[in-house]
């Protein structure tokens, strides 16, 4: 078992348009990148760059921090050895730290005015009915 601390060390936003509601389409690309792992002690500490990108260039946002791993040492081991072999850390490490910056980065897009780096629920339209169809089926 292993226990997962993320720390976020550096926040960069910045909008480049001034964006009224609603917002245009965008297309936006995040990016969640491991920069190494390094044993300290009985810890791990994994340092990652969080970006997220919008196309047509309206704003862009950066998170910088890093993960602190504790827990078995067998587990740590393991995984600082697959980081050595240049595999990709293991999903109980990237997805505390993907909710921790993904959460962060809607905050950060609602101050800045901008939208946020996750889908917003399509709400359908509601079609309007024929004055012949009656409200009601039995």
């Amino acid at each position: 078992m292993i226990n997962v601390r993320v720390f976020i060390s550096t926040i960069s936003a910045e909008r480049f348009w001034e964006i009224d509601r609603p917002f245009p389409r965008v297309k936006i690309s995040t990016n969640l990148n491991v920069v190494g792992v390094e044993k300290k002690k009985e810890i791990l500490e994994i340092p990652f760059v969080f970006t997220i990108n919008y196309v047509p260039a309206v704003a862009q946002i950066s998170i910088k921090g890093k993960a602190r791993v504790n827990g078995d040492k067998k587990e740590l081991e393991k995984i600082y050895s697959s980081y050595r072999e240049k595999k990709p850390p293991p999903p109980a490490i990237i997805q505390p730290i993907s909710n921790i910056v993904f959460i962060e980065s809607v905050l950060i897009s609602r101050t800045v005015n901008i939208p946020p780096p996750i889908p917003l629920p399509q709400i359908p339209q509601i079609s309007q009915k024929k004055q012949s169809e009656p409200s009601y089926r039995a």
